[in-house]
């Protein structure tokens, strides 16, 4: 599932800021961006993600800020210095100048003070960044709730439309085997030129014909396949690996009463289901 979050956090003078966007995945991937001086922090942030989400593609940006003006400080580069020293005494050599070099004409020479970032406080700087993580985790998590609740309707309600095409197959099914008497009953008699057939041998091929095409044991996996899917669902948490699994069997099950299928409506009810599962499958794919 998709869903944003961010955060702030701030400790002992660090302070932090923290995006997390998560996309569609199907194991959790986390790829961390922080600035250099925090890098040290990126398995620790993969291992809190991964603790909270169990699929999907998840981007942590990380920015550190100032929380005061000690964010920096001045920075003296003395061998620029040195070097402006040893050019201004040549300089007054070489043109005859008097005078003596002070401090004040080299501090304000170009580029021999600066400042330059405060090294950061490694330990405060982790307990800003995971608040941070912790207050984006849990507003990408309500985002992702929300669409989950979504996805979970559409789910319910495409399973119902399922177990309604499997209700009319489970009605069908005895038809063909009356078909299939009948029409071995006509075959008979037109080939026997009148002639009743034995009815033991007429049961006997019937019988044969109804056990190859009896479907009872799928409809009955796919109704306990369908079961665990709602109480998968109904129950909440991660549940996307698993209602992936049971869809596989669905669609293994479906096939087979397709391949047993000697009637042209369970035929085409068949290649409806199938159309369903796929794309249940897809909505699958976005469920954590």
């Amino acid at each position: 599932m998709t869903g944003f979050g961010a955060g702030r956090g701030e400790q002992g003078g660090e302070a932090v800021a923290v995006e997390v966007r998560a996309v569609n995945g199907k194991f959790c991937e986390v790829r961390a961006r922080l600035p250099r001086e925090l890098s040290a922090l990126e398995p620790a942030l993969g291992k809190v993600v991964k603790a909270r989400i169990t699929r999907g593609a998840v981007d942590v940006t990380i920015r550190h800020e100032s929380a005061s003006l000690t964010g920096s400080v001045p920075a003296i580069n003395l061998p620029l210095a040195t070097a402006y020293a040893k050019a201004l005494r040549e300089m007054q050599v070489a043109l005859g100048l008097g005078g003596e070099l002070k401090l004040g004409d080299l501090v304000a020479l170009q580029g021999v003070v600066g400042l330059t970032d405060r090294p950061p406080d490694a330990a405060a700087a982790e307990k800003a960044v995971m608040s941070a993580l912790d207050q984006a985790l849990s507003a990408l998590e309500q985002m992702r709730e929300r669409e989950g609740e979504s996805l979970a309707r559409d789910l319910l309600g495409r399973l119902a439309a399922i177990e309604t095409s499997l209700e009319a197959i489970r009605d069908l099914s005895p038809r063909s085997v009356e078909a299939y008497r009948d029409r071995l009953t006509a075959r008979i008699a037109e080939l026997s030129r009148g002639t009743t057939a034995d009815p033991v041998r007429l049961a006997q091929e019937v019988a044969f014909f109804a056990d190859r095409v009896d479907i009872s044991e799928e409809l009955t996996r796919l109704a306990s396949h369908l079961s665990q899917m709602r109480t998968l669902i109904d129950a909440g948490g991660p549940a996307g690996r698993k209602l992936e699994f049971l869809v596989q069997e669905l669609n293994r099950e479906v096939n087979t009463i397709g391949s047993k299928s000697q009637n042209a409506t369970i035929s085409a009810r068949v290649v409806e289901l199938k159309a369903e599962l796929e794309r249940i499958r897809e909505q699958i794919a976005n469920v954590e």
